[in-house]
């Protein structure tokens, strides 16, 4: 009889210590909530070279978000395609929270514009970081005082005004596309690889205006060089807040760029959760904050839900919107 009950407790205990390995194997719940991240690496894809605005967003917020987690956070480039194979890459990642992606603007646009079949529907985000509003510029010495008298001479003269952008099917691009189509005008659309050498043409005087953020003209405004007729962005800008936003004049026009991050769409919801809390610790941060405002972006924290609904409207809208200005592949 002795024997028999100290081989019962034996057992017993051997299955409660079974049972305790089972409840922690993999590291992947305790008492109903997830151990992620567990000390594993994560990384962040941004589909755009090193340097840029979406490159400088992302490593800031990369070193914020590891603190908010506790654990190591890298940043790769991964370029091409106006960002769809980058984009691409996280799509098609193992959907567990370690890859995410930097996404920007472009990433609702980027279908509709026949580049690849990958758009926001295929992630979840975590949190949206900062806008940057177009800002139509002209040199200082031009004609045109102001954005009316702009239009109105693109109305009397098709096609006669060159204006820069920072490649075909940028934000830039379609912003200045949906002036000619808000306002009934024509511009001769000259796309450039990148921002920098659209203004160093306008500022040669290869072209008469730019579609571009204002952080990227204000040292040739505050140097006498540049005028900035409006900002097609929701409010005004803080890089130039004299000028006025087209909504302010009269113009049903909002166009500007945004940056966040997202994690393929099957990623389990307790994970973005942990992720979505972490980015808004992140973007909220005071060393986030300050570096978006010096760099002339303006802090525009959404939620991951919110922006999830964002992006979902902007797909529908620029696959009404695009097809109709002629620039798809």
């Amino acid at each position: 009889m002795k024997l028999k009950k100290v081989i019962s407790l034996t057992a017993v205990c051997a299955l409660a210590l079974s049972l305790a390995a089972c409840g922690s194997k993999g590291g992947d719940t305790q008492g109903g909530k997830s151990d992620f991240p567990d000390g594993k690496q994560i990384s962040i894809v941004v589909p755009y070279a090193a340097g840029g605005a979406s490159d400088t967003t992302a490593r800031i917020f990369a070193t914020q978000f590891e603190d908010a987690l506790d654990t190591s956070v890298t940043v790769t480039n991964v370029e091409g395609a106006s960002g769809a194979i980058g984009l691409q890459q996280v799509a098609d990642s193992k959907p567990d929270g370690y890859t995410v992606s930097y996404m920007p603007v472009e990433s609702t646009m980027l279908k509709a514009l026949g580049y690849t079949e990958v758009s926001t529907d295929d992630f979840k985000f975590i949190g949206r970081a900062m806008t940057i509003p177009a800002a139509i510029t002209v040199r200082a010495d031009s004609e045109w005082q102001t954005f009316d008298e702009f239009i109105e001479y693109a109305k009397a003269n098709p096609g006669e005004i060159q204006i820069g952008n920072s490649g075909t099917g940028s934000i830039w691009h379609i912003a200045a596309a949906t002036v000619e189509q808000e306002c009934g005008v024509e511009f001769t659309h000259v796309p450039f690889d990148g921002a920098s050498p659209a203004v160093a043409a306008l500022l040669g005087k290869n072209i008469q205006a730019v579609a571009v953020s204002p952080s990227e003209v204000k040292s040739n405004v505050d140097s006498g060089e540049f005028r900035v007729l409006t900002v097609l962005g929701d409010e005004r800008s803080d890089v130039i807040p004299d000028v006025q936003t087209a909504s302010e004049l009269g113009y049903d026009i909002t166009i500007q760029g945004w940056g966040g991050f997202a994690v393929p769409k099957d990623t389990p919801q307790e994970v973005v959760d942990i992720l979505s809390d972490a980015a808004e610790k992140a973007i909220n941060s005071d060393e986030m904050t300050e570096v978006l405002e010096t760099n002339g972006f303006t802090p525009a924290y959404l939620s991951g839900s919110e922006m999830d609904k964002v992006a979902s409207g902007l797909l529908a809208d620029y696959a009404e919107l695009i097809p109709t200005l002629g620039i798809t592949q």
